[in-house]
């Protein structure tokens, strides 16, 4: 019976199309005209070694009115980060150039775009992350808690 049961859990798993394990390591947000993440907490898996993060922008208004994009840091770096990036200005990505801070960051859409960013989850076990938008005054209702488990 034991062996029955083994055969019946490989024939199910094997029904299973690869691609829904893969999922946990593929992330989809939204971003609308109303200044929001349609997330507030994301996560994976630590067995994933790389992260995908899609945004999708769900609004229609430009992306120098209303743009979004996705940025992850340590959540003791994220208000420096916000206000270097405030600098940094649209032609940037409201971020600062080269800064080691940043762990993974999209660029800047507007209204029915979408960008992507993959980044490595080596070493961010067990770390405080934060993600949030840097398009200035956007991150303190678009922000979120990342965590890798």
């Amino acid at each position: 019976m034991k062996i029955q049961g083994l055969l019946l859990s490989i024939a199910v798993l094997a029904m299973v199309p690869f691609s829904a394990f893969a999922d946990e390591c593929n992330l989809v947000i939204e971003g609308t005209d109303q200044m929001s993440f349609s997330k507030k907490k994301m996560s994976a898996p630590a067995s994933c070694e790389t992260v995908k993060v899609t945004l999708k922008h769900t609004g229609s208004m430009a992306r120098d009115v209303m743009g979004h994009n996705w940025v992850l840091t340590k959540t003791d770096d994220m208000q420096a980060v916000i206000k270097a990036g405030a600098a940094a200005g649209l032609d940037n990505n409201y971020l600062p150039d080269g800064d080691d801070r940043i762990i993974a960051a999209t660029k800047v859409v507007g209204g029915g775009e979408t960008t992507e960013v993959e980044f490595s989850t080596e070493g961010l076990a067990d770390q405080k992350l934060s993600f949030f938008c840097s398009f200035p005054g956007h991150s303190g209702m678009m922000n979120g808690r990342f965590n890798i488990k």
